[in-house]
């Protein structure tokens, strides 16, 4: 018979932490946000310059900007450009990263000499002061700075998913496989990543949390999104000289990156965690 305090005590281990709920939670609304922006404020961006500036009151809860555009709307607008962006630099970052990591763990030899190479010279630069200088030189745009984050980012993923890699290399499941004659990308993709998978993808958290903040200090420079753009980093620089009228110009979108980077966070960490337990079990 089965002592009840044994399955309470498995309940309690499955059960997610109160912080990792709260930032699930977080990241729901933010996803609502992003894709259902369109038709939850239609009109974000409508402005009305005879009411300008105002603090919070009825009709505009965080009150209105110079141009008198609602706060609350900009910032669920926002989410639409300042989540896929991030979104798209890790998975950038991730596809670049397995592409890579993968035979640089797998074959070894000079591909991982070669791989390993180039990510040091990549990790050891400062990614968001080259993406400012390489935006500043070719003129800025949104898509340009996500392309140049991918690559800046790539790396991250490639040692990562390289260390867990070396890690499967030399497991009986591997060895069965050569033993079979199957060809090596086959043994990657096929019987080695399945295994990586869930370590790649907790990644990808951290990542998206480092693009969410890198995108928003972009365009708060001006160097992503175009002005008067419903986007938090945008909305930031463009309210900063507004903040002692109305602080929740600034405050809001603020407040938007910091929560939303650190559920992020919260939740890569939960998972990686969870992966690394699960991992060291077997």
């Amino acid at each position: 018979m089965k002592h009840p305090r044994a399955g309470l005590a498995r309940e309690t281990r499955r059960r997610p932490p109160i912080s990792v709920a709260v930032a699930l939670a977080v990241l729901v609304a933010v996803a609502v946000a992003t894709v259902f922006a369109p038709w939850i404020v239609p009109d974000a961006t409508a402005q009305d310059l005879m009411l300008g500036i105002t603090g919070p009151g009825p009709g505009h809860p965080l009150g209105t900007d110079d141009l008198g555009r609602d706060v609350l709307e900009l910032l669920v607008a926002g989410a639409r450009t300042a989540v896929p962006g991030a979104l798209c630099v890790a998975a950038g970052s991730m596809l670049i990263g397995n592409l890579v990591g993968l035979p640089a763990g797998y074959l070894g030899g000079w591909v991982d000499a070669l791989a390993m190479r180039w990510a040091d010279l990549v990790f050891s630069l400062p990614a968001l002061l080259v993406a400012i200088v390489v935006a500043g030189v070719l003129g800025g745009g949104y898509g340009l700075a996500i392309a140049v984050l991918v690559v800046l980012f790539a790396p991250t993923d490639t040692r990562v998913v390289r260390g867990a890699v070396l890690e499967q290399r030399h497991r009986p499941y591997v060895e069965a496989a050569q033993l079979k004659n199957l060809s090596a990308w086959r043994i990657m993709t096929r019987h080695v990543w399945p295994n990586i998978a869930p370590v790649a993808l907790a990644n990808v958290f951290l990542n998206f949390a480092y693009a969410l903040v890198s995108l928003a200090s972009l365009s708060f420079l001006g160097l992503g999104v175009p002005a008067g753009s419903p986007d938090w980093g945008r909305t930031l620089s463009d309210n900063r000289t507004q903040f002692l009228t109305n602080p929740w110009t600034v405050i809001a979108p603020g407040l938007a990156i910091i929560a939303t980077a650190a559920a992020l966070n919260i939740v890569g960490d939960w998972l990686y965690e969870r992966v690394d337990r699960r991992g060291r079990a077997r």
